[in-house]
C-alpha cells in the first residue's frame, strides 16, 4: 500500500500541486482560454465552443471548481462560470517565484 506524504509539503507547494494537476488535461487548458475571454459563461455555452460531450465538460468543469481557478454562480435556474481572480493571481505569483528560483540555480 502507497503511504502518501503530500502533508509533509508546506500548504503552498501542495496548492500550487493541486493547480498545476487541474491544468493538465488540454480540454481544462481549452476552458480556461475561453473564460479568459469570456466569463459568466454556462456549460452549454462552453459545450458550444469544444469538440466534447456535455457531460465531459461538466466534468471538466468540475475539476476546475474543486481547486477554485473557477468560480460557480448560481442565477435563478442558471449556473455560470467564471475565473477565479484571487486564485490565479496567487497562482501566477507561486509560479514566478519557482520559476525565478529555477531559473538562477540553472545557470
Amino acid at each position: 500500500m502507497a503511504i502518501h506524504k503530500t502533508d509533509q509539503f508546506s500548504a503552498p507547494d501542495q496548492q500550487m500541486s493541486s493547480l498545476a494537476k487541474a491544468m493538465s488535461h488540454p480540454a481544462r487548458i481549452a476552458i480556461l482560454r475561453i473564460l479568459a475571454q469570456r466569463n459568466n459563461m454556462t456549460c452549454g455555452e462552453i459545450v458550444e465552443l469544444l469538440p466534447l460531450a456535455q457531460a465531459t465538460v461538466s466534468h471538466h468543469l468540475k475539476d476546475l471548481v474543486d481547486v477554485s481557478m473557477i468560480n460557480l454562480i448560481h442565477e435563478g435556474k442558471k449556473s455560470l462560470y467564471e475565473l477565479n481572480a484571487k486564485t490565479w493571481n496567487a497562482f501566477s505569483n507561486d509560479f514566478s517565484g519557482l520559476l525565478s528560483v529555477l531559473g538562477s540555480s540553472a545557470k
